[in-house]
């Protein structure tokens, strides 16, 4: 790229219990970050960075796009998906508390305020990006009020875009659809462990995680990453990643025709 950009270097690691001051003094000066891969050990004793992060920087828009790559086989044709997940509140909040030993409670809070910020990102996504629908994903059928209050929610903000269309699907038959018929879906917006799904879904379908670019997105701050862990596992593919997301710093500082 021959954009006018230079970067500041850090390393963190998963394992640590934080992130360190200087880097995220470093993330909230330039505003924009390009981040690896952050493994968050399984089970108790360390925090999640990539948690951290949303939390500290209000990143409450996770945002990956889900394409055919040229010379990337893969299963289907015409995959174009843009999985838009609400990054802030839910089951991956990390409210968990051991009420007495051998009983643990884990609390999914949806509020209605982050329900309509993520509904209002979707839809002003889509109309800036000349996408014709959005489809919200939910499990209202079973957890009435919480993804109830999402759907309302997303329901509301639908109005104020009269020319995109606005659909509904709960989030198990979302999965099966994905693998049979992607090309059906346009703009996807869900909570926050629904997104994680679906999102994991679209990017292999299209030609695996390790070559979709995302980013989580605040009103203040971006991180843009790849989603792969080993760089000793380096491929052609996974190397276009680092390269779009790359890509998505440029266009986040407004450096669109920048790439060489």
């Amino acid at each position: 790229m021959r954009a006018p950009v230079t970067f500041e270097k850090f390393e963190v690691h998963g394992d640590m219990n934080t992130i360190p001051d200087d880097v995220m003094a470093s993330i909230k000066k330039n505003r924009v970050c390009l981040k690896g891969g952050l493994i968050t050990p399984v089970g108790g004793g360390v925090n999640s960075l990539n948690l951290l992060l949303r939390k500290e920087l209000d990143l409450y828009v996770s945002l990956v796009s889900c394409f055919n790559l040229p010379g990337l086989p893969s299963r289907h044709e015409n995959v174009d998906i843009v999985v838009i997940r609400e990054n802030t509140e839910g089951e991956y909040s990390g409210l968990e508390h051991e009420v007495v030993p051998g009983v643990v409670e884990s609390l999914k809070v949806i509020t209605k305020f982050c329900s309509e910020r993520i509904a209002q990102y979707a839809f002003e996504y889509a109309h800036l990006n000349n996408r014709k629908t959005v489809t919200a994903v939910h499990k209202a059928n079973i957890m009435k009020l919480a993804d109830g209050l999402f759907l309302e929610s997303c329901r509301e903000i639908s109005k104020r875009y009269p020319n995109i269309k606005y659909n509904e699907i709960i989030v198990d038959n979302c999965c099966m659809q994905l693998v049979s018929k992607p090309d059906q879906f346009d703009v996807m917006v869900t909570p926050n462990l629904y997104g994680n799904l679906v999102a994991n879904t679209a990017a292999g379908i299209a030609g695996g995680t390790g070559v979709m670019p995302g980013g989580n997105v605040g009103t203040e701050y971006a991180i843009f990453e790849q989603d792969f862990f080993d760089l000793n596992l380096f491929g052609s593919a996974e190397m276009m990643e680092v390269v779009e997301s790359g890509f998505g710093v440029t266009r986040g500082e407004g450096f669109d025709d920048e790439r060489g």
